[in-house]
């Protein structure tokens, strides 16, 4: 056996494991995984021919036949004693096996920690999202408030805007139906206390009206009202205001501060603003009068002013209604030249507005 092994070049006996079977011939096997010069040296030698056919034959017998385990310190490390280098072996497997689990484990554990952290991280994002969108809502919910609150008090405030007007216009409505019947009774009244003479002359100069003052409606007019109201102490001035006045064509004005020629009329100073040129009484002069196209101006007292200014206001409503630019009944133009003729006689008799 040892001149074999030194042929099969092994450097050492007992370096790979070998399992022997001995009987009339000498054979050896070799497992896979031996030196190769070992291996090559059991496949030289041929079965013995004087040997007994073994059963399964070209096989190792079993493990537990003729194990030889032992130890070798020679370089070839890789190929341990069998079968305890099995048992290692399967040790190291298990052990392998057994780490290949634990590293999975570990993993899931990794994983497991990695999606617990993102799960907590999404989780604390979500709440600050809904605490941030219920804060939003609250704020929203506290302006809607508000505003429903402003719409309230609109609301409120419109209605008894709306009642308060409604209010104030039926007040109105009635006060106005009130005047309005107490315009009619005094109408009524009046109408008994009219001179139905009177009425009819003003009936009859409105069919036709004009300002020939022969007609019998202004004739009275002029014999009660106009004449006295303009009946001044200078007659020679007081015909020419009157025809003046007669014609449309009389101007008065506020007395201005320059100096005005002086004009005698009736010997009495005109040009002198404390002298009335149509009384001939020192009275303060505010205005004056002016005839037609004249240059010379004579300066007249308040009273003489209103007197003036009276019967021009009758002249000028009879020229409206003379010209179709009054659109009345016959009565109501008929209690307008009632009134202007009262003016007239309160002016007449010396009242007249302290403006004047």
């Amino acid at each position: 056996m040892d001149s074999s092994e030194e042929r099969a070049g092994c450097p050492a006996r007992g370096t790979c494991p070998v399992f022997l079977a001995m009987s009339a011939g000498t054979v050896r096997y070799a497992p896979s995984g031996l030196c190769p010069a070992l291996e090559g040296n059991l496949r030289e030698e041929p079965w013995g021919t004087d040997s007994p056919p073994q059963p399964d034959q070209g096989l190792p017998p079993p493990l537990a036949a003729v194990p030889v385990p032992w130890k070798s310190t020679d370089p070839c490390q890789s190929h341990r004693e069998f079968p305890g280098a099995l048992v290692e072996t399967s040790a190291g497997e298990e052990a392998q096996g057994q780490e290949g689990p634990a590293a999975a484990q570990l993993d899931v554990l990794r994983l497991r920690s990695s999606s617990m952290e993102i799960r907590e991280k999404g989780s604390e994002f979500l709440k600050e999202e809904l605490h941030r969108a219920q804060k939003e809502l609250k704020l929203k919910d506290e302006e809607c408030e508000r505003l429903s609150k402003v719409r309230e008090q609109l609301e409120q405030e419109l209605e008894e805007l709306t009642a308060s007007l409604f209010e104030e216009a039926h007040k109105m409505v009635r006060e106005a139906n009130m005047k309005q019947a107490a315009s009619e009774k005094q109408l009524k009244e009046a109408r008994g206390k009219v001179d139905t003479v009177l009425f009819a002359e003003f009936q009859a100069w409105r069919e036709s009206p004009t300002l020939d003052k022969t007609c019998p409606f202004l004739e009275r007019v002029y014999r009660e009202d106009v004449g006295p109201c303009l009946d001044f102490t200078m007659q020679e001035l007081s015909v020419l205001v009157r025809a003046a006045v007669e014609d449309n064509t009389l101007t008065i004005e506020p007395v201005a501060s320059q100096t005005l020629p002086a004009v005698k009329v009736a010997e009495v100073d005109c040009s002198s603003t404390n002298t009335c040129a149509l009384s001939g009484l020192t009275r303060t002069c505010r205005h004056r009068i002016r005839l037609g196209d004249s240059k010379s101006h004579y300066y007249i007292s308040p009273s003489s002013r209103a007197r003036i200014t009276a019967v021009c206001n009758f002249f000028t409503y009879i020229r409206y209604i003379q010209q179709g630019l009054v659109r009345q009944d016959a009565e109501p133009m008929f209690w307008e030249i009632m009134r202007l003729r009262k003016e007239m006689s309160l002016a007449k008799l010396g009242f007249f507005p302290q403006e004047a």
